[in-house]
């Protein structure tokens, strides 16, 4: 069987998923076999260079054209253009897989939830840091009780590529396209790899506060004089207790002077600890209970996550990979017509946080959820 992939976007993420497609048969070799089909977007020119360099063989400029001709499709536009193709392909009986976050909202996010529910493919969004070898890993340890009872839960993701005032405008900085600022495009991330490695054993977020700011009002738009407002936060920071009475502490930001991309989790328990940085990605620091300190484990063994499909014990894997490790499991399922996760489920309830830390910053009031 070879699936036909239609893919709507051909810049960051289109570039990021083509080339996990094209690394599959060399290193998967059990994956499902993938033709890539059709690449869609606006600029025919653009277009056309990106299908020769990705490996597409057909091009489209409406992604309605698309749906009908494909097995599979790749929701990778901006954030506005989430929702309405995504239903249609699930309405059509076409799995889609759908860059995060879900949606701009959640009021956007529960119709794309309630057209996964309904259809009979696999529906996953790309919460790709939850296929880094050394968070499974981590995962591990945390449910064969290595840490005990959870009790403090930390994460943040830090940026700095908006510290200049003069950066360019872009459209993550309008509410309208995006949604939010780095609350969706971070924070959604570090939501969803907190509940994937808690979930089970601290149980979900019960109440939340959170804090959204706005440090530059407005940015130049490139190749004229003119500005353009920013509409989203810069920065968002969050409170949170878990059910089991754990607390934790969230944030993200694109003003994080000498951070470039520093997705950091760290987990506190009884019995142990965790700490890992996307920054180093092949590394986790673990504290067993009979140790005095943290110990580095490089997670790069055979018998790690998917560590055997690449290189041998310490040559390292980069943040690609995630990529090729997503997509593997995604095509999988849908080849087998199975489960997958991060499902649009799991993608609507990070949206729920994201939804109460912008109504906690709205009213200056702890948010409960559920």
């Amino acid at each position: 069987m070879t699936l036909d992939v239609g893919m709507l976007g051909y810049r960051f993420m289109g570039k990021a998923h083509s080339n996990a497609l094209a690394r599959l048969p060399m290193f998967f070799p059990d994956a499902p076999e993938v033709n890539r089909h059709t690449l869609v977007g606006r600029d025919e020119e653009a277009l056309a260079d990106a299908a020769d360099r990705f490996g597409f063989e057909r091009t489209a400029t409406d992604w309605e054209d698309v749906i009908e001709e494909v097995d599979v499709f790749y929701n990778l536009g901006p954030n506005h253009l989430h929702a309405e193709p995504s239903i249609a392909a699930l309405e059509a009986g076409v799995p889609v897989f759908c860059e995060k976050p879900l949606a701009r909202t959640l009021d956007e996010a529960e119709p794309m939830r309630d057209a996964a529910a309904d259809a009979d493919v696999p529906a996953g969004c790309a919460f790709n840091y939850r296929f880094v070898p050394a968070i499974r890993y981590a995962k591990g340890l945390i449910e064969d009780g290595e840490l005990g009872e959870i009790h403090h839960v930390r994460g943040r993701y830090l940026q700095d590529w908006l510290v200049d005032p003069d950066a360019p405008w872009a459209w993550r900085m309008d509410k309208e396209l995006a949604g939010s600022g780095a609350l969706g495009d971070l924070g959604a991330h570090t939501v969803d790899l907190v509940r994937f490695l808690v979930g089970e054993t601290a149980g979900d977020i019960e109440r939340i506060s959170g804090h959204l700011q706005t440090f530059v009002e407005e940015r130049p738009v490139p190749g004229s004089d003119e500005t353009k407002p920013v509409t989203v936060d810069d920065a968002y920071t969050a409170q949170a207790e878990f059910e089991n009475g754990a607390i934790g502490t969230l944030e993200a930001s694109r003003f994080a002077n000498g951070h470039k991309n520093d997705h950091t989790v760290e987990i506190q328990g009884s019995e142990g600890s965790l700490k890992f940085s996307l920054e180093r990605l092949n590394e986790l620091e673990y504290k067993g209970p009979d140790h005095r300190g943290y110990e580095t484990i490089l997670v790069t063994d055979e018998s790690d996550p998917y560590v055997d499909h690449w290189w041998p014990p310490g040559h390292v894997i980069g943040w690609e990979h995630t990529f090729v490790h997503e997509n593997y499991e995604f095509l999988s399922a849908v080849e087998e017509g199975g489960e997958f996760h991060p499902s649009f489920e799991d993608a609507y309830e990070v949206q729920a946080v994201l939804d109460a830390i912008e109504r906690s910053d709205e009213t200056g009031e702890w948010v409960t959820l559920g």
